[in-house]
């Protein structure tokens, strides 16, 4: 099981039990407007310093109607910059109160591997109307991401359909042999295909274009919303530049100080804790698939149907992917990061029990950006190349064996997949470079207030995670929200929106701690 530590707040997924008209159930529009002849590189010869980079001026050209597009280059090293680019793509929506105007609001939806773009043309759907007045809405593709150019590319569709199909639960040692064959295969597929990328699409990186990206628009700090991975973004950002910051929402939290092994841990378990939540909400209503004899009995239903569909899978009417076990558990994960897809988990779960899993691979497809030609983008590929980077992994399969035990005991339905998923990092070609600092260590000392935002629901990012990162921050301020699905603004509670559009527009701060209900 390969779970995503952030999906895209523009998530929907089209089924024939339609979407919910919720905040977080918009479709997920292509990133046409990443790539335009019109909108080429800056005029002149590239940029061979780090100064030349910020002096980039962009080259604005109207797309998608009422956007501007434009290109950014980047230096593959920082301390290499006349050796090879980056080309990101960058979207804008102009502010709809120009008189009004404070500046640009950079955003990110999270992954790592979401486009930025692809966000940021659902603007005016993901952001409050009282901001959008007051700012220039921008997105960019980070460093390998999307209209990224290059961008990251490992397996193709059809290896992508076998890698996330793989049973992560094994039971015999011939499964974990299984598992093995795919991670392995996973890291040598990237290593070939984009080997002379993978060093240097870390976060680390990222952030640095982010400043460059902040010159670019003319900013003299930036303010920024980061939206579950986004927000370790902001974080390294607001370490590297901690006077450039005017404000930064971090929504859905990540805890910088968590190695790879205990954020699975710790994400399994908000996986069973929204479909706890889940289960009880189903069970107060009529007709619920699950029964109503309570959470456990319930639980254990499910846990019954992915094991005989990893040994038998159901009917898929629609493809020939197989609706086995790993299917069945990424399309529940995927319905449990908003509420308002809990209506068609229901109908899914129902039809399942009946054999037929085709809406839950579905949903699993929807997760990782799969078209219905069999053909996905690069989230998938980016992630885990980001991933890998971000944090320090085990190599020995013993570590990874004894980390799945634990995490199975600690989140029995999801814990081992989730911790299996990740095995492609035991054999990545390159090191890992966490952010330092966190924990004992204050991180973006001389920053000013920074709104840290978490979900006491939140499957993929656990409030915990929000709770950490305020403390690790020397200027973090808390924000909860007593809510369900992933991340909090713009998903329903006007009480969390009116906090961050007001930090956004005045930097009027809360009470740190502050929950909304």
């Amino acid at each position: 099981m390969r779970l995503r530590r952030a999906l895209p707040a523009v998530l929907c997924v089209v089924l024939a039990a339609g979407c919910s008209t919720s905040a977080a159930a918009r479709p997920v529009r292509p990133a046409r407007a990443s790539r335009s002849a019109a909108a080429e590189n800056p005029a002149g010869p590239a940029p061979t310093t780090v100064a030349g980079y910020y002096a980039q001026k962009l080259r604005w050209v109207t797309c998608d109607k009422v956007f501007r597009c434009a290109r950014l280059l980047v230096p593959f090293d920082y301390s290499r910059p006349a050796w090879r680019r980056f080309s990101l793509p960058v979207i804008e929506l102009p502010a709809s109160d120009p008189a009004q105007r404070i500046g640009a609001l950079v955003v990110n939806p999270g992954g790592p591997g979401g486009s930025g773009v692809s966000y940021a043309l659902e603007a005016r759907s993901e952001i409050a109307a009282a901001v959008r007045a007051r700012f220039d809405i921008v997105g960019f593709d980070p460093r390998g991401v999307g209209g990224s150019e290059p961008a990251v590319r490992c397996l193709t569709g059809p290896g992508l359909d076998k890698y996330l199909a793989t049973d992560d639960t094994p039971s015999s040692a011939a499964q974990v042999r299984a598992i093995v064959a795919q991670a392995r295969l996973f890291a040598q597929s990237c290593e070939r295909s984009s080997g002379a990328l993978l060093p240097y699409v870390g976060t680390r990186n990222a952030a640095r274009d982010m400043d460059v990206l902040r010159a670019a628009l003319g900013e003299a700090k930036l303010t920024y919303l980061g939206k579950s991975y986004g927000t370790y973004l902001g974080t390294w950002y607001a370490q590297l530049f901690p006077t450039h910051v005017r404000a930064l929402v971090l929504d859905g939290a990540i805890d910088p100080a968590s190695t790879g092994i205990s954020m699975n841990t710790v994400q399994a378990q908000g996986f069973e804790l929204a479909l706890r939540a889940f289960i009880a909400n189903c069970e107060s209503l009529p007709g619920c698939p699950l029964g109503h004899a309570g959470v456990a009995p319930a639980l254990a239903r499910i846990q019954s149907l992915v094991d005989r569909a990893t040994t038998h899978p159901l009917d898929n009417e629609l493809d020939t992917q197989p609706a086995n076990g790993a299917m069945l558990l990424n399309g529940i994960a995927t319905a449990l990061y908003s509420q308002g897809y809990w209506g068609i988990l229901r109908s899914a779960l129902a039809a399942a029990f009946q054999g037929n899993g085709t809406v839950l691979v579905e949903l699993a497809n929807a997760l990782f950006e799969r078209s219905a030609s069999g053909q996905y983008s690069n989230l998938a590929d980016a992630e885990t190349a980001v991933d890998c980077l971000d944090r320090p992994w085990p190599s020995a399969l013993g570590s990874w064996r004894s980390a799945a035990a634990t995490a199975a005991k600690a989140a029995p339905l999801f814990g081992q997949a989730i911790m299996w998923g990740s095995l492609p990092c035991a054999y990545w070609p390159v090191r890992s470079y966490p952010l330092a600092g966190g924990g004992r260590s204050a991180l973006a000392r001389g920053a000013p207030p920074i709104l840290v935002v978490g979900n006491l629901r939140d499957p993929a990012t656990p409030y915990r995670w929000a709770q950490a990162l305020s403390r690790d921050l020397a200027s973090g301020v808390l924000l909860g929200w007593d809510g369900n699905g992933h991340t909090a603004y713009m998903m329903g509670s006007s009480c969390v929106d009116n906090v961050v559009n007001r930090y956004l527009i005045s930097l009027a701060l809360p009470r740190s701690g502050m929950v909304c209900p």
